[in-house]
């Protein structure tokens, strides 16, 4: 099919659902949020049996609204600069398009351990974390400096809402 009949079809699709032309003009103006246009920090850690949780917040710092989709990706590095073996592992859940006006925050679960896993007898300590925003190629280094991460590294992470 040539381009033009598919945008006719789209457009007669979206002509059909009454209210869907404003709301198609409106998401075609937002446009992913890029890493340059994001603030990231770890929020407050929670404690308990040996888990860690902490949302992972990602705050619109730019005039434009944009938006976010998915999953962060992570990479923990030591105070020496070196990268720690990381195994960031996607929990299932649902997946939406988060909006964000300038000035607001949407954030992820990350979810880590501190108690040694099957054969480790050392868990490495992270001091940095880097966190690539979905879809996302360049990264915001953000403070990591949370004690240890057990069982090889692995982080949890849930997508973003």
């Amino acid at each position: 099919m040539k381009k033009f009949q598919i945008a006719a079809l789209t457009a007669g699709l979206l002509l059909a659902g009454g209210a869907a032309p404003a709301l198609a003009q409106e998401s075609a103006s937002v446009h992913r949020c890029g890493t340059a246009q994001l603030q990231v920090k770890l929020g407050r850690v929670d404690a308990g049996a040996g888990n860690r949780n902490a949302p992972l917040v990602f705050t619109n710092r730019s005039g434009t609204t944009c938006t976010l989709y998915g999953y962060p990706g992570l990479i923990m590095i030591d105070k020496q600069g070196d990268a720690l073996r990381t195994r960031a592992r996607r929990e299932p859940g649902p997946r939406h398009t988060v909006t964000l006006k300038p000035g607001k925050s949407a954030s992820a679960m990350v979810h880590w351990t501190v108690i040694q896993v099957g054969s480790e007898t050392t868990c490495p300590a992270p001091y940095r974390l880097m966190v690539i925003p979905p879809d996302e190629t360049a990264h915001r280094e953000i403070p990591f400096d949370i004690g240890q991460v057990c069982d090889t590294g692995r982080l949890d992470i849930q997508p973003i809402k």
